[in-house]
């Protein structure tokens, strides 16, 4: 299906949240069917970090006691205290790292869940517009930044201000005088720490950003490499490569660069302030304001002052990538499903599509349809009238570029109208639920579409109450027999997009797909397109015996495929301009004489 340049666009960019914390919090649905390990998480490291500070109070008493008094035996209880507390320091630590992998991991696969699941929701023309490598970068890197903050970073946040205030109380309560001047010395990393923020923020979102185009590049350089190497055009896509490959070392060194100046701060405020703070202590022992004991404890407290201080700059760092990380997420979260469910199901007087599912065929009408891409010009289709009945199969003929794949695409919903109505056993389609819709109506691809599973599962997909003689007879439809002669036959599993097999045989494949289970109504878009005439003649005899029972729409390009048809629709600017038999239409109709000239079978088929 082509889609507009408009529709193509990278995707869509949001203005930046400039709360980082109000991000974070819409994290929380996830985080609260976990909050006991969260909680377990904190209150451990809270309390390995509160173990570890009171150490240097045991110092001081030792320095003050068994030192001062020159009793060697005193030491034994103070320095079994300090023991003690080193222990509970280590079984708090260990109790953190197993509640972190339980929580952080669980919160993450949550979240991914609800996002896979809510990209399957979105409709078409969201995936139109979005790069699959933004896509992708969200669904890891973006999500593995948020693991790596509700795991460590969040919680050494807490942790580490609780550590601050709990030594500046200790500090205050040793020397008051020297404790304030410590915490009016930090004050100015308040200021410095919120612009910080601002910008971090910034320059952690563009690189994030750049990191998705490049992934984008990845992933069309993989899947696009016979067309690469057939070219000989490496060294072209290498270029374009290596370009955004610069981009995104310019845009991490500029992160670094603002990373880089806030820990020379974080560095050098805190040995400014502990060379003040070793002046005034030896100025207040000198002058009997404090103990030896006190000094130790004090100097060795502000030490165990310094790291949470300067592991603010990584921790900051680490809030704002998280934050800008989420921030990502939700421009996909955020973005509501436009094709969904009806809210009241079809009432009383249209049973006739409730059972549209299990009816071997059902009359399928389009009345007054129009249809133009989001942010398009023109419309697409301009009126398209036409009623297929019940186990009737019509051929749509045209041009390439006439509307014929669109019309095709708004059976089952993968757009929605822009106006008029499409009418599946006498109901509107979009007053079925979807999974009602998508179970009576399937499609075959012009380009067809295989997974990296098993045969038997990409002709399945998960269906159920799908047998053995169901597949088997949708393969012999298909004329798909070759699956028995693959290495392991239905089980053997076929690489990424099926590349390991040729197009006609992917053809095939997604044939035997749609028929599988004998739809109520079946969607072909140029199906035969790419077999070869003596396997086409045998697919079309097989399929005449399912479309005998099934009603159809098929695009078609060559006579042999319109053959199969009860009656042709010809399109022509997003209308249709004339509906009729194929002998009827060869004989009053030029311009479809013309389109079927184009081909050297016109004189068999006719």
């Amino acid at each position: 299906m082509t889609v507009p340049a408009a529709e193509a666009a990278p995707a869509p960019q949001r203005p930046a949240d400039p709360s980082s914390l109000r991000s974070l919090l819409r994290l929380r649905r996830w985080a609260r069917p976990h909050r006991t390990a969260i909680t377990v998480m904190i209150v451990s490291a809270c309390g390995a970090m509160i173990a570890q500070s009171l150490i240097p109070l045991v110092i001081g008493r030792v320095v003050d006691g068994p030192i001062r008094t020159h009793d060697p035996a005193g030491t034994w209880r103070l320095a079994a205290l300090a023991l003690l507390l080193g222990v509970l320091e280590a079984v708090l630590f260990f109790v953190r790292r197993y509640a972190m992998a339980s929580a952080a991991t669980s919160v993450e696969t949550d979240v991914r869940r609800d996002m896979f699941a809510h990209v399957q929701r979105l409709p078409v023309s969201f995936h139109d517009r979005w790069p699959s490598g933004q896509l992708l970068s969200r669904f890891t890197t973006d999500l593995s930044t948020i693991r790596r903050f509700v795991g460590f970073g969040f919680v050494f946040l807490i942790a580490n201000s609780a550590t601050v205030v709990v030594v500046l109380v200790l500090l205050i309560n040793i020397q008051w005088q020297l404790g304030l001047a410590v915490l009016v010395a930090m004050a100015p990393l308040a200021v410095m720490t919120r612009r910080f923020e601002v910008r971090y923020s910034r320059d952690a979102r563009r690189a994030q950003d750049i990191t998705g185009d490049l992934a984008t590049s990845v992933e069309e350089s993989v899947l696009g490499i016979r067309v690469i190497k057939a070219y000989g055009r490496r060294r072209f896509m290498l270029e374009g490569f290596t370009r955004d490959a610069r981009r995104l070392r310019t845009a991490e060194l500029v992160k670094l660069r603002t990373l880089g100046w806030f820990w020379a701060v974080l560095e050098g405020l805190p040995q400014l302030i502990l060379a003040f703070v070793a002046w005034g202590g030896v100025y207040a022992v000198s002058h009997g304001a404090m103990t030896v004991g006190d000094l130790v404890a004090f100097l060795t407290l502000f030490l165990r002052l310094v790291w949470p201080i300067v592991s603010l700059g990584w921790l900051l760092a680490l809030m704002q990538e998280a934050a800008s990380a989420a921030r990502r997420i939700f421009e996909v979260l955020d973005t509501e499903a436009s094709i969904v469910d009806p809210v009241v199901p079809a009432g009383p007087g249209r049973s006739a599509g409730k059972g549209a599912g299990s009816e071997r065929g059902t009359s399928l009408t389009f009345e007054n349809v129009r249809f133009r891409y989001p942010d398009g010009d023109t419309d697409v289709l301009a009126g398209v009238d036409l009623r297929i009945d019940r186990g009737e199969t019509v051929a749509l003929v045209g041009a390439v570029g006439s509307g014929k794949t669109t019309l095709t695409a708004l059976v089952p919903r993968l757009y929605d109208v822009s106006g008029g109505r499409i009418l599946l056993g006498g109901v509107d389609v979009r007053d079925l639920r979807l999974d009602q819709l998508r179970h009576a109506v399937t499609t075959a691809f012009e380009d067809p579409t295989l997974f990296s599973m098993s045969v038997r599962e990409n002709l399945t997909l998960g269906r159920s109450g799908v047998g053995d003689e169901d597949v088997a007879e949708a393969i012999e439809v298909a004329q798909a027999r070759f699956v028995y002669d693959l290495p392991f036959g239905l089980d053997t599993r076929i690489g990424e997009q099926g590349m390991s097999l040729s197009g006609g045989q992917r053809q095939r494949l997604a044939l035997a797909r749609a028929v599988l289970g004998r739809p109520a109504v079946m969607v072909l878009d140029d199906p035969l397109s790419a077999l070869d005439v003596h396997t086409e003649a045998a697919v079309e005899q097989a399929l005449r015996r399912v479309l005998a029972t099934t009603t159809a729409l098929v695009v078609a390009h060559r006579p042999s495929t319109v053959m199969l048809a009860d009656r042709v629709a010809v399109v022509q600017g997003g209308q249709i301009v004339a509906v009729g038999t194929h002998t009827e239409l060869l004989t009053t109709v030029p311009a479809y004489r013309d389109l079927l000239a184009q081909s050297s079978e016109l004189a068999d088929a006719s």
